[in-house]
């Protein structure tokens, strides 16, 4: 197994430059594939290589096994307009060997990569804490942590919207520099959030986020649907989605949640009647499961794949017409 924290520098600078290149040719959009969509695999709570609580040196190359799988299949689908990484990308605390494997896996995808932040790509210090875990940051070294993904990843802002065709994508990144939660906007986030909103209030909306709805999942453990399991700030988003009926979707990561619980893809994802959260697990595992959306002119179909057995699971596949059609 290649240790993670001391790649080669010559191969990494030839990933980074990939990497850049793979972002700076993403369009604003490309046409549809003929088939008549666009589809967007979705890809969250990465932690490469992998976690440090998983200690088995052979589950470790098990695990990186899969994740290198998962670059293969989606290489091999040739109708993929882009990959959105819903955040916790890095291991455990956001550090530059973190970084630096994620730019060499990344660099392998042949689509373009969009990138948001979650709270282990910026929230805790590079060092652990007294107990051996991760340690919150104060606001500087938040700050510090966000300019590092930023910079490694060459992006233009941490958060930033998409049109295809008639939707808006909207991509939003955890990045509140004093929050005691795990998954807050900031405020000038929220301010951005709201004025796209205006500026576009025709276009179906689909928002990318770290974090799920609160109560869009059962509790089927003690972390879910509290405070550091959902979007932050809870009201704050409650009203924005209330005031904008041209939000359809909300996609999200961080619970790692598995396609084989039963609130995965249920009628409890409905957030106010109206916002569907679509859940993804995260690939921290020997068994990955990924999204993929759809866009068709008139509606939004999201299909759910099995990477260790390479079959769909058709009872998750989910259509959502557009309100407007």
């Amino acid at each position: 197994m290649r240790r993670f924290f001391s790649p080669a520098k010559p191969f990494l600078i030839a990933a980074a430059v990939l990497l850049a290149l793979c972002l700076l040719a993403a369009p604003s959009f490309a046409a549809p594939h003929p088939a008549g969509y666009y589809r967007i695999v979705l890809l969250s709570d990465t932690h490469l290589p992998f976690k440090a609580k998983i200690g088995d040196p052979a589950k470790q190359n098990r695990i990186i096994a899969a994740k290198n799988k998962l670059i293969a299949d989606v290489n091999a689908w040739n109708d993929v307009g882009e990959i959105v990484v819903l955040g916790d990308i890095a291991a455990d605390r956001g550090t530059a060997a973190e970084y630096a494997y994620a730019v060499d896996y990344f660099a392998k995808f042949a689509r373009p990569c969009v990138f948001i932040t979650g709270n282990h790509d910026y929230l805790y210090r590079d060092e652990p804490g007294p107990n051996g875990r991760n340690a919150k940051g104060d606001a500087d070294s938040r700050r510090d942590k966000l300019q590092r993904f930023q910079k490694t990843f060459h992006l233009p802002a941490l958060y930033r919207s998409q049109k295809i065709g008639n939707y808006l994508l909207i991509f939003l990144s955890v990045d509140s520099l004093d929050s005691p939660y795990l998954a807050q906007l900031s405020d000038n986030q929220l301010k951005w959030l709201r004025q796209e909103l205006k500026n576009n209030p025709a276009a179906p909306t689909i928002i990318f986020f770290h974090a799920p709805l609160s109560g869009t999942l059962a509790s089927y453990n003690k972390s879910v649907n509290t405070p550091n399991s959902i979007a932050q700030p809870e009201e704050a988003i409650a009203t924005i989605i209330a005031a904008n009926p041209q939000i359809m979707l909300w996609v999200s990561g961080h619970t790692h949640t598995p396609a084989d619980n039963p609130s995965f893809a249920a009628d409890l994802n409905l957030y106010a009647g109206r916002v569907t959260n679509i859940h993804n697990t995260d690939l921290d595992r020997e068994g990955i499961w990924t999204n993929s959306l759809y866009l068709y002119a008139d509606k939004v179909t999201v299909k759910t794949f099995n990477h260790k057995t390479g079959a769909w699971i058709g009872e998750l596949e989910r259509t959502f017409p557009l309100s407007n059609k």
